[in-house]
Order: structure tokens, then C-alpha cells, then sequence
């Protein structure tokens, strides 16, 4: 009775097209030459492998290209923001082989923002930054500032 249950479940199963796919091909007298399977001759089969892998290989050079470009951008973010070296980044730079440069907007980008912090690093920059400032602010944070230094020296020195 057993048996028969398991049988009649397997039936089941492969009727569902979720199993037993190696017993099919043998009741099917399918072949096993993968050209047939695709409707091709053996030259064409083998030409469509060729052209795969050629476009998976340059798939692959371009997306390590990315990812060295990724790395190098990583790189000079550490360097600007003086962050420690990833030894992850340098060895996929080293794994494009050719000389790896940031993308040119990027590029663009790094060279406005070195632009804007030379100009506020120069003394135009300071004194531009001056004018901007609200010098009744500044009085008073400093007058705040004196007076809660005091207070805390009073409560701290009995002699005051």
C-alpha cells in the first residue's frame, strides 16, 4: 500500500513539472547534443558560444573598469579627507591594469571643490567671511562666554 502511495505521489510530481526531469528525457528519447537542443547546426552552436563567452569577458573587463574607478574615488576621498588607505581599493586599481582615472564629471567636481576651498583659504576668502559676519552676535556670544568663565571661577575660588 505503501508503495503504491509513493508511486502514485511521484506520478503526481512529475505531472507538475517539479521533478523526475531525467526520467522524462529518457521516455522522450531526447538528445544530449546541446546544438540539436537549440535548433543548430554544430559550427553555429560553437560560433554563439564564442560570441557568449567574448561578450561575458568584455562585460567582465568593463565592470572591473567600474569598480577600479569606484576604488579610485574611494582613494581620493581618503587622501581629501585624510582617512587611512583601504588595501581592498589599491589592489582592484592594480587589477584593471591600464592607468584608472576618475570618471571626467567627477573630475570636474574635485577641481570646483579645490577651486572653492583655495578661494576661502586665501585672505580675500577670510575677509570677505568677516564682512559676512554680525559682529553684535560675536559680542554677545563672547560677553556670554566671559561671563559663565567668571561664574564658574567664582564658584570654584572662595577668594573672588
Amino acid at each position: 500500500m505503501a508503495f503504491l502511495m509513493k508511486s502514485m505521489i511521484s506520478n503526481q510530481v512529475k505531472n507538475l513539472g517539479l521533478g523526475g526531469r531525467s526520467e522524462e528525457k529518457k521516455e522522450g528519447g531526447g538528445t544530449s547534443d546541446p546544438a540539436a537542443a537549440q535548433g543548430m547546426t554544430r559550427e553555429e552552436y560553437e560560433e554563439y558560444q564564442k560570441q557568449m563567452i567574448e561578450e561575458k569577458m568584455e562585460r567582465d573587463a568593463a565592470f572591473t573598469h567600474k569598480k577600479a574607478e569606484r576604488a579610485c574615488l574611494r582613494v581620493h576621498l581618503r587622501e581629501k579627507y585624510r582617512l587611512p588607505k583601504s588595501e581592498m581599493d589599491e589592489n582592484q586599481i592594480q587589477m584593471a591594469g591600464d592607468d584608472v582615472d576618475l570618471p571626467e564629471d567627477l573630475q570636474k567636481m574635485v577641481y570646483e571643490d579645490q577651486e572653492e576651498e583655495e578661494d576661502k583659504d586665501s585672505i580675500l576668502g577670510q575677509l570677505q567671511n568677516l564682512q559676512n559676519m554680525d559682529l553684535d552676535t560675536i559680542k554677545e556670544k563672547a560677553q556670554a562666554t566671559f561671563t559663565e568663565i567668571k561664574q564658574t571661577a567664582e564658584q570654584k575660588c572662595s577668594v573672588m
